[in-house]
């Protein structure tokens, strides 16, 4: 005897559950990892995010990275150390011009955002010590800028 969901509903809503709950299952698998990043914020045309603090944020920031023209990371480090990872850095960043398109404090050791094409000048501040690193954004490339201060000794 065939069963079909004619002659048995409860069939029919059996295979319709498991469908679903593969459904769902799958969503995980094909949600890149980078959904989890914190909520986009905007300044004038620039939108960015910052965070980065646990395992999985910081997972989702690193994956996340080639989705955004300008990624920047910020750590400390002993001299001859291993760097830990830093919060709280004021970040600005001017166009070509000197003009202001983005004035911010990373709330994690990782800065994603979306600059138009243009050059630009960062400057990254931690416990009043301040790097500066000029950067070029042009087509899809994505440019990642590395801020690393030495405990204790000012840097430039």
């Amino acid at each position: 005897m065939q069963l079909n969901a004619v002659t048995h509903p409860d069939l029919h809503l059996t295979r319709a559950a498991a469908l679903a709950g593969l459904a769902l299952a799958s969503v995980g698998f094909l949600t890149p990892a980078w959904a989890a990043l914190p909520a986009l914020q905007h300044q004038g045309s620039v939108e960015y995010v910052s965070g980065g603090i646990g395992i999985d944020e910081s997972t989702s920031f690193k994956e996340a990275m080639a989705k955004f023209p300008l990624s920047m990371t910020f750590d400390q480090a002993e001299q001859g150390g291993k760097g830990d990872y830093v919060a709280d850095v004021k970040v600005a960043i001017a166009d070509a011009h000197g003009k202001p398109v983005l004035d911010t404090t990373a709330q994690g050791p990782y800065l994603l955002a979306r600059l138009p094409d243009g050059r630009y000048q960062v400057k990254a501040t931690y416990q009043q010590q301040t790097e500066t690193r000029d950067v070029t954004i042009a087509g899809k490339e994505s440019k990642h800028l590395v801020f690393s201060w030495r405990s204790g000794a000012a840097k430039q």
